[in-house]
């Protein structure tokens, strides 16, 4: 399992990296915005890096998390937090919620694209008529693979290098992090992904009734352009079309 008890105990970098200041501070201030003083709900939740501060800012917060380890973790720092354990695609937690939200590139942890549009679905079940779906996601990164590789580095940092392994034809790829200190010795840990592109995931929220209501490249609200790494998207739960207006289209088609 790739979210086992090794992982989730590696997991938390207090003060640092994804959980330093300048990466949770706009990050919450722009969900507990959107939460607009209703319920929130986070698919994979993980041990509470955003939810546990979004909780403290006053906004109701449940987590769905598939991982007993991540589970355990988080409970370890506030035991009285709520969560599910389920799929984020399949599972219906209790409540209804102004604003579901799936952070740091999670939702390519689904390995097919059905599978992803579940998911778009699964968050339209929770939320309330205009409710929001958030979803923050790297823009996949082709431009530099040079022709004929396969491989790019992501990250080259002292104690740590990102090299990402791409199958273009079925839009997968590999994350190999590799972790070392001045010795010989290294560990190497492997996640694999499904990249979609923005357009893709639109059309995956208009399958499931959503309409793109803002794209920016961070949770700070810059804008999003072609050199944008990543982005932020948020989405608008549509009320359902109106049975008459079908009716109507229905009638104005010939045999």
């Amino acid at each position: 399992m790739l979210w086992d008890a090794e992982t989730a105990a590696q997991y938390d970098t207090p003060g640092e990296g994804m959980f330093s200041p300048e990466v949770l501070d706009p990050t919450v201030d722009r969900l507990a915005a959107l939460a607009g003083g209703g319920a929130a709900l986070e698919f994979a939740v993980g041990t509470g890096r955003v939810a546990l501060p979004l909780a403290a800012r006053g906004v109701p917060v449940t987590g769905l998390e598939m991982s007993e380890p991540m589970i355990e973790r988080l409970h370890a720092k506030d035991p009285a937090f709520p969560v599910a354990t389920g799929d984020m695609a399949t599972t219906r937690v209790p409540g209804e919620f102004t604003l579901v939200y799936l952070v740091f590139n999670t939702i390519s942890n689904i390995l097919t694209q059905a599978g992803q549009v579940e998911c778009f679905r699964n968050a339209a079940r929770h939320l309330a008529p205009g409710g929001r779906f958030v979803i923050e996601l790297w823009v996949p990164e082709l431009r530099a693979l040079p022709p004929g590789r396969t491989a790019s580095v992501g990250v080259n940092e002292p104690g740590y290098i990102l090299l990402d392994t791409y199958d273009p034809l079925n839009q997968q790829v590999v994350s190999h992090h590799f972790r070392f200190d001045e010795t010989r010795q290294a560990t190497l840990g492997r996640s694999p992904h499904r990249y979609i592109w923005p357009s893709e995931l639109d059309l995956m929220g208009q399958l499931a009734g959503f309409e793109l209501e803002s794209r920016h490249a961070d949770w700070a609200g810059s804008p999003f352009t072609a050199d944008s790494y990543s982005h932020v998207s948020v989405y608008q739960l549509q009320p359902p079309a109106h049975s008459s207006s079908g009716a109507s289209v229905a009638s104005s088609v010939r045999p």
